[in-house]
């Protein structure tokens, strides 16, 4: 039932028409967004409606962004049973793309009036700008570092048997996280909505929308990469891929943390968890190249 439904949901075709589907949505929505702007400006809607993603024309390209992260996750999951390599590294594309995504609403909040470095929102902004360099640069060290592995790993056709076991696991899990994310996806959307109506009546206050969703998204994938660890232990017993795996745990671990706070913290704690992974993978590498010989 697994290979049915994973031939049927994760396949290449599947992929390249999900991508289309995606691309088409997000022009939409950035259109449909600035069309509601412009009428909020206008007066056209009854009531004007508050808040920067309501008012700023800058900030219409914060709602075709989310959609590319919903692209973003499926790869993630496309690429699980594939290769544990990319799978992570979507996981940090992800997280840079939230912060990406964060910027364009910065930027509908930068004051130039007064001193620049007194205004959060400028702050805000210029950590968010650092950090994006930086995550750039760690993911292409990351991705730099298993490059030919990871072609090959797409090529191949694997013929042990607990490797063939593990890659039957990790396309069921795979599965299994399609239908999850999409009721997450549908519980927060429903959950923001009401947010924004019950700010708009003052019956709440402060709403961080760059969690909605990605909170309970890496939560699961949490438990997704505990799972993976825990399994892989039936294929392998080198120190250095165990070492590795956990330390991509506590790298997940680290990105989910960072949604709890805000400022300087979250970019430090994401900046971190990257970082902790590419050098985690570094050292991993170093075991790779060091490692004894079969006949020892």
């Amino acid at each position: 039932m697994f290979e049915l439904l994973y031939a049927k949901l994760l396949d290449e075709k599947t992929k390249k028409r999900s991508e289309r589907i995606i691309i088409n949505i997000a022009i939409v929505s950035f259109v449909l967004h600035l069309s509601l702007i412009a009428l909020n400006d206008l007066n056209f809607l009854g009531s004007t409606i508050s808040g920067d993603l309501f008012t700023n024309p800058i900030s219409a390209i914060y709602t075709p962004f989310s959609f590319i992260l919903v692209y973003e996750v499926y790869l993630l999951i496309y690429y699980l049973p594939k290769s544990m390599t990319i799978y992570i590294g979507k996981q940090y594309e992800i997280i840079m793309l939230i912060v990406i995504r964060r910027l364009y609403k910065d930027l509908s909040n930068i004051s130039l009036v007064g001193n620049w470095l007194e205004s959060t929102e400028n702050l805000q902004f210029i950590y968010d700008i650092i950090a994006t360099i930086v995550l750039f640069l760690l993911i292409h060290l990351f991705y730099k570092m298993n490059k030919f592995r990871v072609r090959k790993l797409l090529k191949l056709t694997e013929t042990r048997p607990e490797l063939i076991r593990f890659v039957k696991f990790k396309k069921a899990l795979a599965v299994l996280l399609v239908p999850t994310f999409i009721v997450i996806a549908l519980f927060n959307l429903f959950d923001w909505a009401t947010h924004i109506t019950e700010l708009q009546s003052g019956l709440k206050k402060g709403l961080d929308i760059n969690s909605v969703f990605f909170d309970d998204f890496f939560t699961v994938l949490i438990l997704v990469d505990v799972l993976l660890v825990l399994f892989s232990f039936a294929h392998t017993d080198r120190f250095n891929k165990v070492i590795r795996n956990s330390g991509f745990v506590i790298s997940t671990i680290l990105v989910k943390l960072s949604f709890s706070v805000t400022g300087l913290q979250n970019v430090v704690l994401i900046v971190s968890a990257v970082g902790f992974g590419v050098v985690i993978l570094w050292i991993h590498k170093l075991f790779e190249k060091n490692k004894l010989p079969k006949n020892y």
